[in-house]
């Protein structure tokens, strides 16, 4: 009788435990679909006057809002100051979100910070740029190789006989800075032999006019300009305007905004290449949420790209990509 009634509280108990590790795992479920998640996002730069970064921090907007998420964005001065970036980086840490966002400043400049976020237990998740080493989560930005390379096939159409080629870069040693300018090269193919100088603006559209200027006094027989970004693209359009070149000299560019629009109507950019910044900020909080609550996710989002030229920037679906819904903005 004693064993019997032995083995019975045995079983009694083991089926308590059993009730309760699965009243616990329910409990968890539940909180994981109802709570709210702490989070930061580091972007390189807030600029209400950059489209790109407007709709990439609108991206974010709707994804927190929809997602019911408690956001905090911080960010340096200006693209290139890795270091307050990464000081940020460390403040970030301290304040222990569930995840922290980042858009790297520099390649391999801002990989040591990055990687501290990591050894505090905190998910790490990249949008837009990357870092030297494969430590994030993971990664939504433009396959920029990728869009780089649909800006050096369409240059590639304006080669001719005696051309000579100049690059306007944005912030030397980002990781989009080198992706997209081996991706010209790799689409310009032999004629990436004709690239006489590269120079870049610290993603300032005036110094890019500045430098510009001066890449045709130094070789006044660029008759072609690739610009890396909004700031070096506008930049390196209004100063070919300005120097009255608009015939000779052919400007491709990346992003888009209304200066670039009203730029390539003119007549004096040809073609640039737009990133989906609000893809990238959404998808970038939507996968942050999925690593937090343990859900299946993507370690690897492109975002998109699309060349833009005169003969189909009138098409539905491109303008539906230039002039994006703003998050209710």
């Amino acid at each position: 009788m004693k064993t019997g009634k032995r083995k019975k509280w045995i079983v009694l108990v083991l089926a308590f435990v059993i009730i309760m590790i699965g009243i616990f795992i329910a409990i968890k479920e539940y909180r994981k679909g109802t709570e709210t998640f702490k989070m930061i996002f580091i972007p390189k730069i807030v600029d209400e006057t950059n489209d790109f970064w407007t709709s990439l921090l609108d991206g974010v907007d709707m994804a927190t809002t929809e997602f019911d998420i408690d956001m905090t964005i911080v960010a340096p001065a200006s693209e290139e100051d890795y270091e307050r970036q990464n000081e940020l980086i460390e403040w970030a840490i301290t304040q222990n979100p569930d995840a922290i966002l980042i858009c790297p400043c520099n390649y391999t400049k801002t990989t040591g910070a990055a990687k501290k976020v990591l050894e505090a237990g905190i998910h790490l998740i990249l949008i837009d740029s990357v870092v030297d080493e494969e430590i994030q989560e993971a990664i939504i930005a433009t396959d920029n190789v990728e869009a780089g390379t649909k800006v050096g096939k369409y240059m590639k159409k304006y080669v001719e006989e005696d051309t000579e080629i100049a690059i306007v870069g944005h912030v030397k040693g980002t990781s989009t800075a080198i992706e997209r300018e081996y991706g010209i090269r790799e689409g310009l193919e032999e004629a990436s032999e004709r690239i006489v100088d590269v120079v870049f603006c610290d993603s300032s559209s005036v110094k890019a006019y500045t430098l510009t200027v001066e890449l045709m006094k130094k070789h006044p027989n660029i008759t072609l300009i690739g610009g890396l970004n909004e700031y070096s693209a506008v930049g390196a359009a209004k100063a070919i305007r300005d120097l009255g070149l608009g015939d000779a000299v052919t400007v491709v560019g990346f992003d888009s905004s209304t200066e670039e629009i009203r730029l390539l109507e003119s007549g004096i950019f040809e073609g640039f290449v737009i990133q989906k910044p609000f893809n990238m900020g959404y998808l970038g909080v939507q996968q942050a949420l999925k690593i937090v609550k343990d859900e299946e996710y993507e370690p690897y989002l492109d975002s998109g790209s699309e060349l833009i030229t005169r003969e189909n920037i009138y098409t539905e679906e491109n303008q539906k990509l230039l002039f994006p819904f703003r998050g209710g903005k």
